[in-house]
């Protein structure tokens, strides 16, 4: 096994161990890998060029998202939005399930960072502020497990769309992804009940801030229309442009004449953002050149895999490999990452506004759920439809 990857499992053995110390590790953990593979590894100046004109997109993108969505975030509170809601919940531990449905199809048509925080805000309304690491956890996983069928919904789907595989075929992955929902859902909330109850009264006096709105819905509009643009009119532009991030900051600066952003916001996620880049330009690094052989074992390792390395180059490879069943795929890669709040961008966006998060132990320990539900998702989903690959590779 080549050095590199005992470098990386050094550095998410540290995020783990050191969970305070999280950023520090990423930081100092790229920057060994660099130093490796230039001095003893035999990389020229070449190499690293040709790595960062490819991944410089990616990782911009993440960091642009990273640092927009606490503004956004910010208006829909201020929004007050989030003091109606209970009214549309059930008055019994059921209710946590509802608003946990909510992120779920919100995430089909957002982008699933934007629906696991605004759905961590309501949490925090409708629970009083005492929403447990169990809810949170499974505010992540809605978020991804319901993004994964949809082509606008998570990265690695619209991946998939990009290269040439039917959105319809990828929709045969909510095979896999409501009962995983409803596993995870079920425990959540009833640990949640345990905990806090939901406040289902609305004080008196509030009232929706239509402006505060009226920007939320632009920057998510813009977010979405600038993702199906650039794959569906410009593809392969966002392997050039950081289009997501771009089209959000310009929302965001536009709408800055409507209402004043909580720039401050922004400022605190900043330490987030850059480890989570960190972490992924480590990923991008290691010298993964191939896969196993496509398989349902395959692509069930693939899942816990994407917990502690970064989804999207397990999927470019598979792209590239082929004949691999995308529907499967979509759901192992895109769930399998709620596993740690590392593992996804939407828990690394979930836990710069809940620092208790930041714990690769406790979020186990609290979201035990999410790898049951993972393996219940995958049975029920190669028990009823089996493995259907694509004899082709669509690139």
């Amino acid at each position: 096994m080549p050095p590199e990857f005992f470098l990386f499992a050094a550095v998410l053995a540290g995020v783990a161990f050191l969970h305070r110390r999280a950023f520090t590790v990423a930081v100092v953990g790229l920057a060994v890998i660099v130093l490796y593979k230039a001095l003893l590894g035999g990389y020229d100046a070449a190499f690293f060029l040709h790595r960062a004109q490819h991944e410089w997109s990616l990782l911009a993108n993440l960091f642009l998202l990273l640092t927009g969505f606490p503004i956004l975030s910010a208006h829909f509170e201020r929004s007050q939005v989030p003091d109606f809601v209970p009214r549309a919940l059930p008055d019994n531990w059921t209710g946590g399930i509802v608003l946990l449905a909510y992120v779920f199809v919100a995430s089909l048509v957002i982008d699933n960072i934007a629906a696991a925080v605004i759905g961590s805000v309501v949490a925090r309304h409708v629970f009083a502020g005492k929403v447990s690491l169990a809810y949170l956890v499974a505010i992540v996983g809605s978020a991804n497990v319901g993004g994964a069928p949809s082509v606008i919904g998570d990265t690695t789907t619209t991946m998939m769309w990009i290269s040439g595989v039917s959105p319809l075929f990828l929709l045969t992955a909510f095979v896999a992804t409501i009962p995983a929902f409803l596993v995870m859902a079920v425990f959540a909330s009833r640990a949640q009940a345990k905990i806090a109850p939901m406040v289902l009264e609305t004080l008196p006096g509030i009232k929706v801030h239509w402006a505060r709105l009226f920007i939320v819905i632009a920057i998510l509009a813009s977010v979405v229309a600038a993702n199906i643009a650039a794959n569906g009119l410009f593809p392969g532009l966002e392997e050039k442009l950081p289009v997501l991030g771009l089209a959000m900051w310009l929302a965001i600066l536009v709408t800055a004449l409507l209402r004043k952003p909580e720039w401050g916001e922004a400022a605190s996620s900043v330490k987030g953002a850059v480890f989570l880049v960190c972490l992924v330009a480590s990923a991008t690094l290691m010298p993964l050149d191939s896969l196993p052989d496509p398989s349902g074992w395959t692509v069930f390792g693939l899942g816990f895999l994407s917990s502690v390395f970064d989804n999207i180059p397990l999927t470019a490879l598979a792209l590239q490999q082929g004949d691999y069943d995308w529907p499967l795929l979509a759901f192992a890669v895109g769930f399998g990452g709620s596993m740690t709040w590392f593992g996804s961008t939407a828990g690394v966006a979930v836990s710069n506004a809940n620092p208790e998060a930041r714990s690769v132990f406790e979020w186990i320990k609290a979201g035990w759920f999410v790898p049951v539900a993972y393996c219940v998702g995958f049975i029920v989903m190669i028990a009823l439809l089996g493995w259907n690959s694509d004899a082709h590779p669509p690139l």
